[in-house]
């Protein structure tokens, strides 16, 4: 659990103006450190199973939090995410059309080699 003073340090530092305590940044800031806390206890205490489900909770709930940061300002999030050195989820895409067709195309290419 994080000490009064630690999270005073945190919030000064990832605050977006003068006495805001409750912004995404800083929620967010102030979950990541929570969460390596709560990851470094678990290397030492691993059958210690609540925390691991604090653990998870709270990375969801950062996860949700970066999401909405995102959606709503972009500069903030990818700001935050390069102070915090967070990995950014790579977005999913389907295949266009034509990647399908080239994909299909180099697949019964590869079945000819391997049957001559």
């Amino acid at each position: 659990m994080l000490t009064k003073e630690k999270k005073l340090k945190i919030i000064k530092k990832y605050q977006t103006h003068e006495g805001d305590t409750g912004s995404s940044e800083v929620q967010i800031a102030i979950l990541t450190s929570e969460i390596d806390e709560l990851s470094n206890h678990l290397k030492e205490h691993h059958k210690d199973h609540s925390s691991r489900r604090g653990l998870l909770r709270k990375v969801g709930e950062r996860r949700r939090l970066l999401r909405y940061l995102k959606k709503e300002n972009v500069s903030s999030y990818e700001e935050l995410v390069k102070k915090l050195k967070l990995k950014q989820a790579k977005a999913l895409r389907r295949p266009t059309p034509e990647e399908i067709v080239e994909d299909n195309e180099k697949t019964d290419e590869n079945d000819k080699q391997d049957r001559s």
